[in-house]
């Protein structure tokens, strides 16, 4: 009989390969093969017995043959094969078996906080020699963290909690946490992350976290800014009721944010990481901020309020003038910032907005080598006088129903100087079921985003 706890072995077949593999298979195995009528399929698995009937390994398929291997061609497998321990029999490269490693692992991913009764079991997949398994674990679990605070409604995630996820992080690693809480903000003058959040009866607050691996020396600074709307009712422009039903995930940005910071304190960058998450709930009440009012940023900029449901780029101009006043070499902010860049993209390919075009297509490069992909939109300056207003320095909002992305990130440039910087305009979300990627939160550019910030501050 097979022995219950050891790993059983696993093929991965793209569909040119399974001729040969069946041929060299014992006679009765081959003939349970060409019985199943597997061709290599993608996400297809077939169990394979052994002369008891019991499981003597498995053959899952990768479809057609790609350039590259990607890591969602095995995502689903975790669902697909029994609960045991799986060891791959093939040689891959080192980068496809980390591929594979990861992609496995990501299928594995459950959200199950509110369910009762036992956790599900699932396959596991062995580490395969010669990948850093341990690296592979790391980013797992950075992408778990955001996927979960996604996942979390509004009820059990506001503010606050958000500052415990933060402060988590860092009492792991030794880095320093800061907030401004509730009316700390108006004495601190981050009077938009103020304002949009003062209508909810949990306080905005400005959340900091700082890191240097090396104190004593001097190293280049890295921003990253997440908006981190905890729940979006669209204030007093209020969303219809579709249109809220998601919301509680209108804090992704910070979740990713979050993400790529743990990431580079455990990769021990050689750079001081700050991040920056405006907290706040965009609510509705007697003292929310109104459609026509005029706020002024800690940048000094005045801003009328065409639409309180563009708060997003309201509290991430406070966070992003912090950020350019501390001198960074480099600002990524990530936020769901706008319908139009999903209309544009769609929910699986979030809009990358960069000040110049080097860094536009480093990140984009990063993104493609490991399947996290990133979509390189215009910064179009002609559209940037739209953003005028006749009694303020410029308006939240383009009279124009177009562009709307574009809008978004022309808004938030005034606000980052000449500092290099880089948008991200992402979903968070995954609307439909996709084999390893249930519907629910999805992570995304964290990956692209710490491969990026690794070639550029190897530690």
């Amino acid at each position: 009989m097979t022995d219950s706890n050891a790993a059983l072995p696993l093929w991965l077949l793209h569909e040119d390969e399974v001729d040969a593999f069946r041929s060299g298979l014992a006679e009765p195995l081959a003939r349970w093969l060409a019985a199943q009528r597997f061709k290599g399929e993608r996400h297809r698995v077939v169990l394979l017995p052994d002369a008891q009937g019991g499981l003597a390994g498995a053959v899952a398929g990768l479809g057609k043959r790609q350039a590259e291997l990607s890591p969602w061609q095995v995502a689903g497998l975790a669902d697909r094969l029994p609960a045991r321990c799986f060891r791959l029999v093939q040689a891959f490269a080192p980068v496809q078996l980390e591929q594979i490693l990861f992609g496995f692992g990501y299928g594995r991913y459950r959200f199950g906080r509110y369910r009762s009764g036992r956790a599900e079991e699932l396959a596991q997949l062995e580490p395969p020699a010669g990948v850093d398994a341990a690296g592979v674990a790391r980013t797992l679990e950075a992408l778990a963290l955001a996927r979960d605070l996604i996942n979390t409604p509004a009820s059990d995630l506001g503010p606050a909690e958000l500052t415990g996820a933060v402060r988590a992080v860092a009492e792991r690693h030794g880095a320093t946490v800061r907030e401004w809480v509730g009316d700390e903000l108006l004495a601190a003058n981050f009077p938009a992350i103020h304002a949009v959040g003062r209508a909810s009866s949990r306080a905005p607050r400005l959340i900091e976290l700082r890191f240097s691996p090396d104190p004593s020396v001097s190293l280049p600074r890295v921003a990253l800014v997440g908006k981190g709307v905890c729940f979006d009712s669209g204030g007093l422009d209020l969303k219809t009721g579709a249109s809220m039903a998601l919301m509680k995930k209108d804090m992704g940005g910070a979740a990713v944010a979050l993400a790529v910071a743990q990431l580079a304190l455990e990769s021990r960058l050689r750079a001081e990481i700050l991040l920056l998450i405006p907290a706040v709930e965009n609510s509705v009440a007697g003292n929310a901020y109104r459609p026509g009012d005029v706020l002024t940023t800690r940048r000094g900029l005045t801003v009328e309020v065409g639409n309180t449901d563009a708060e997003g780029r309201l509290v991430l101009a406070d966070a992003l003038a912090l950020a350019e006043s501390q001198v960074p070499e480099l600002i990524i902010d990530f936020a769901t910032l706008t319908g139009a860049a999903r209309v544009a993209l769609g929910p699986e390919l979030p809009a990358l907005f960069a000040s110049d075009e080097r860094l536009l297509a480093d990140l984009a490069r990063a993104a493609d080598a490991c399947h996290d992909p990133l979509w390189p939109m215009p910064l179009w300056m002609g559209y940037d006088d739209e953003l005028a207003s006749k009694i303020a320095d410029l308006n939240n909002v383009a009279a124009s129903g177009l562009a709307g992305a574009i809008f978004g990130a022309l808004f938030l440039r005034r606000f980052v100087g000449a500092t290099p910087w880089a948008h991200i305009d992402l979903y968070a979300w995954n609307p439909k079921e996709r084999p390893g990627r249930p519907v629910g939160a999805e992570a995304q550019a964290v990956r692209a985003v710490h491969r990026f910030l690794l070639e550029r501050y190897a530690p």
